[in-house]
């Protein structure tokens, strides 16, 4: 699997409270900010995402007071990542959904934590 960034991210119904905190906690606004959805802070040697669930997705934060913590890893070829998670044993969990940027996929690591792989729209093939 090639892979071009891993970030965090929190995703969040709080959504402009949590921005606003974060905000607040480094002194400096977000990098991108797409009101009410989305919101990135570029730190030193870290990248915080911010991100208002879906309605489909709600529920996947319901047992965590409305908020999770998850990986985001960038990846190159969504289609190639599905594959290789499988031969892990750890297929994806979701279908491929498509949001604002791009392709991804959630899936979960043996301790329960919750991944995201996302392929940019920069870098999205029409998908099969």
């Amino acid at each position: 699997m090639n892979y071009q960034e891993v970030f965090i991210t929190i995703g969040t119904t709080d959504f402009e409270a949590v921005v606003l905190f974060y905000r607040e906690v480094f002194s400096v606004s977000a990098d991108v900010y797409q009101g009410g959805a989305y919101a990135q802070f570029n730190l030193m040697g870290l990248k915080l995402a911010i991100f208002y669930p879906k309605e489909s997705h709600q529920s996947q934060f319901a047992n965590s007071g409305g908020s999770g913590v998850s990986f985001c890893v960038e990846v190159e070829n969504l289609e190639e990542t599905i594959a290789h998670l499988a031969r892990l044993g750890y297929p994806p969990t979701s279908e491929i959904t498509r949001a604002s940027h791009g392709l991804e996929i959630y899936a979960y690591d043996p301790a329960g934590n919750r991944l995201i792989f996302h392929q940019s729209t920069l870098n999205t093939k029409p998908f099969k």
